[in-house]
């Protein structure tokens, strides 16, 4: 994770913390408010193809939007087991960039207010802070209303 951040010239902070899956845990764990934590969704198109939603922790994710951000006739989450194939991290740990299967990525756009978010860190023991923007241009993301209301 490290070395994929510093090849791709990514700002970036690492956050060590307790032992955590869930995002809210997480968020608890570091000491930072739940919506600046991102949940960072593995998720499969109709088509086959992969996706990382990307959304605040205090929300939930409406996967008719990201179907519809995507272009594809619908979007289900994987299941944990599988998500770790599929991203090379496991879940609680999983970060917005540098994945084991190229994915297209979704990034809820109500995290735009943000300067900085953080992520999973490459494990369930770490964040990583990250520079909104640059992830965005790192990613190509497609910036969509992916929450539910």
């Amino acid at each position: 994770m490290e070395e994929f951040l510093t090849r791709k010239g990514l700002w970036h902070r690492f956050l060590e913390k307790a032992e955590t899956v869930h995002t809210k845990d997480a968020a608890q764990a570091a000491g930072i408010g739940l919506s600046r934590v991102t949940k960072n969704l593995v998720s499969a198109t109709a088509e086959g193809g992969y996706a990382l939603l990307v959304l605040p922790g205090d929300r939930r994710v409406n996967l008719t939007e990201a179907a519809k951000a995507l272009g594809t006739r619908s979007v289900r989450l994987v299941p944990f087991e599988k998500a770790e194939s599929i991203s090379g991290y496991p879940p609680g740990g999983t970060p917005t960039v540098g994945h084991r299967t190229p994915m297209r990525v979704v990034f809820d756009s109500c995290l735009l207010g943000y300067k900085t978010f953080y992520c999973g860190g490459g494990t369930r023991t770490r964040l990583v802070e990250l520079k909104t923007r640059e992830v965005l241009e790192a990613t190509k993301a497609i910036v969509a209303e992916i929450c539910a209301e």
